[in-house]
Formats: structure tokens, C-alpha cells, sequence
């Protein structure tokens, strides 16, 4: 059966002053947060996550990309882009990741907005209350450093010891006074490959 949910959230943020300075074009920051029932509570060890992941993630995805479109104005606003979860403290961290980390997730995201890069992501156990952290990258480039960015919010009432949340993560804009370069030029300084930064 799809996912049983609680409640839904859109957070939205925009940043106007950051160190003091305005910011030439303000950031804005959007999670779209859904609170479920974790289908696996109460079974002990279950083996084979599978069937649960084919039955929750697709709806998942296709609700908080809607979500997250509506608040951004489109797909093509979106910049950066990430996603997260937290199990309650009952479940396991892999029931966190199970949502999550499936093409039949993640997918509707990155269709929708048009990224090449891998989404981002944070995968917790907590209690209510407990921070949900979702980690954004340049949907396209993945060494744009101006758009390594974190949402941070928390949900007072979830996750529930028998729920999750999850999460999607997007930006307008990247860090309002980003100067720290971006990967490119620290590996040219460096003299190492983009396919092998580490030179191993």
C-alpha cells in the first residue's frame, strides 16, 4: 500500500543580509517534508525491504516534487538541489535510506528539474523534534561550491518513534557572497585530474 501520511510541510526561506551585507540576489532555500508511517514498524528485522520501496517511494517523490515545483515557480528555477530522512527511534537508518536512496524516489526530482548531478543527501535516526538536516548541490555541477548549501528545520512533533520523514531540498540562488572558488580551480592549482582529485 502507498505511504500513510501524517502531514505534510513546506518550509520556505529567503536570506536578504548575510555578514551584514545585503545580498545582491536573495537566496531562497525550499524543503518540501512529508511525516509517515514507517511501514516496516513493529516487524522486527525485516529482510527484504523491497516491496515497501516499490509501494511508498514513487508517491513520495511525484508529492514532493509538486511540492517543491509550486514553491519554486518551476523546475527550471531550481538550482541546487538535495534530499534527507529521518527514521524514529524505533526504526532502523536503513528504513531512512530505503525511501530515499531508489530511482523510483529520486527520479521524479531530477526529471523534473533537469539535473545531471546525484541529489544530495542525509539519512539520521531521531527523535520528534529532532533536526532535519538536507545537504544541496548544484543540480548540474557538482563542484559549483557557491551552491553547497544545508536546509535546516525541525518538525516539534515528528518523527514519532514509528514514523518517518521525508524530505526534498531545493535553492534559488547560491550562497548570497560565495568566494571560496569552486573544485575546478583548486584542482588546477593542484595539478590533479577532476576524475582523480586525490591523485591515487
Amino acid at each position: 500500500m502507498p505511504a500513510v501520511i501524517r502531514k505534510t510541510l513546506l518550509h520556505v526561506e529567503e536570506t536578504l543580509i548575510e555578514g551584514g551585507k545585503a545580498a545582491p540576489v536573495p537566496l531562497k532555500m525550499i524543503a518540501a517534508v512529508a511525516v509517515i508511517q514507517n511501514p516496516w514498524a513493529g516487524r522486527g528485522f525485516v529482510e527484504d525491504l523491497r516491496p515497501e520501496i516499490t509501494d511508498c517511494a514513487p508517491g513520495l517523490g511525484a508529492l514532493l516534487t509538486r511540492m517543491v515545483l509550486e514553491a519554486a515557480g518551476g523546475g527550471d528555477k531550481v538550482e541546487g538541489y538535495g534530499k534527507s530522512a529521518i527514521v524514529g527511534v524505533n526504526g532502523e537508518v536503513e528504513h531512512a535510506s530505503a525511501l530515499i536512496h531508489t530511482l523510483r524516489f529520486g527520479n521524479h526530482y531530477r526529471e523534473a528539474v533537469g539535473a545531471k548531478s546525484y541529489l544530495a543527501f542525509c539519512n539520521t535516526r531521531g527523535p520528534a523534534n529532532a533536526p532535519l538536516m538536507i545537504p544541496l548541490m548544484d543540480k548540474n555541477d557538482g563542484g559549483r561550491r557557491s551552491h553547497y548549501l544545508t536546509i535546516q528545520l525541525s518538525i516539534a512533533d515528528a518523527p514519532a518513534p514509528d514514523e518517518i520523514v521525508v524530505a526534498l531540498g531545493a535553492s534559488i540562488g547560491g550562497r548570497p557572497h560565495h568566494r571560496i572558488g569552486d573544485r575546478y580551480q583548486d584542482l588546477k592549482e593542484l595539478g590533479h585530474d577532476v576524475d582523480n582529485p586525490a591523485a591515487v
